[in-house]
């Protein structure tokens, strides 16, 4: 759809706009010019004309000329219309005299913040990740970043949802280490389970490997589904090992600790197997730099850690 691009539509709205604008000038127009008749007994008080309508036997409709001042305010809002045409941008790819752009509007902002609050950041940048995290003002500020950019997937408690990680559990895909936790921020991650039902064989086999991940956790599993299970895991084994404590490297999970991504039931680990899952984590390195994600992966890690470690490390 990047390709489709067109003037058509910017004229489109152009000549719309301005249509628009003049039909409403000439409905005023042709009702200004409308003549009031006066009373037939020669006064200067309009005379009495109806549409015919009468509701509750005495409710009369009068048919009366639209109030001057209410014509002239009119006319008012169509000059400032134009006026508000010719300065901004409203007409389609027409920019306006003064040129201005909500984006550019934008990035006044972004500036005026970073000379107040890129100093503050910048204070941060150099310390340890933990020691920023111990840091009651920096986790304050991590906490706002985090509801800003972060409480969207991972839930404004940071308890995540359906697949979307836990970020309280201490258990981590990629590693849990400060430094790993930043470069995830940073850089983003692109997780990638493939369809296995093709490799497994038939459904069957499917349905016997789920049992068998699911007993790896101690939930309740068909024995004789588990037996058939285990012997067709080596499938799997090359990303979750054949302990399946997972591969932090690849960011494969470990299927043996009871945290399950999109849920532990047979039907889901069925449906993951069969047809496999893709996530990603976008990157924010050029959205937040690296100085914001600092203080925010040092807010992250310390959800998973005691405010005790916190002091003590």
């Amino acid at each position: 759809m990047a390709d489709f691009t067109s003037g058509f539509w910017d004229l489109y709205i152009g000549i719309i706009t301005l249509l628009s604008i003049a039909g409403c000038g000439l409905l005023l127009w042709s009702q200004s010019v409308h003549k009031v008749k006066l009373a037939a007994d020669g006064s200067s008080q309009p005379a009495t004309e109806t549409t015919g309508h009468v509701w509750d036997d005495d409710l009369t409709e009068l048919n009366t000329p639209m109030p001057r001042w209410w014509m002239w305010l009119f006319f008012i809002t169509i000059v400032f219309a134009l006026a508000y045409l010719l300065l901004y941008p409203g007409l389609g790819s027409y920019a306006g005299k003064l040129g201005w752009k909500s984006s550019g509007e934008y990035q006044q902002e972004l500036k005026k913040a970073e000379a107040d609050y890129g100093p503050l950041f910048a204070g941060y940048a150099g310390k340890d990740l933990k020691a920023v995290a111990a840091d009651p003002q920096a986790h304050a500020i991590g906490e706002r970043l985090f509801l800003t950019y972060c409480a969207q997937c991972h839930g404004s408690d940071a308890r995540g949802n359906k697949g979307f990680p836990n970020l309280t559990d201490g258990d981590w895909l990629y590693g849990g280490d400060p430094s790993v936790i930043k470069t995830t921020i940073l850089k983003g991650r692109n997780g990638m389970m493939p369809p296995m039902g093709a490799a497994l064989g038939s459904d069957a086999d499917v349905e016997n490997v789920a049992h068998y991940v699911k007993s790896l956790s101690g939930l309740t599993a068909d024995p004789l589904k588990v037996a058939f299970g285990k012997a067709k895991f080596g499938a799997c084994a090359a990303c979750h090992g054949a302990d399946a404590h997972g591969n932090q490297m690849l960011g494969a999970p470990n299927l043996t600790d009871k945290v399950w991504l999109y849920g532990g039931s047979a039907e889901t680990i069925m449906e993951t197997i069969r047809k496999g899952r893709t996530n990603t984590m976008p990157a924010f390195e050029d959205f937040l730099g690296e100085a914001k994600v600092h203080v925010l992966a040092a807010y992250v890690w310390s959800l998973s850690n005691e405010a005790k470690e916190l002091a003590e490390k």
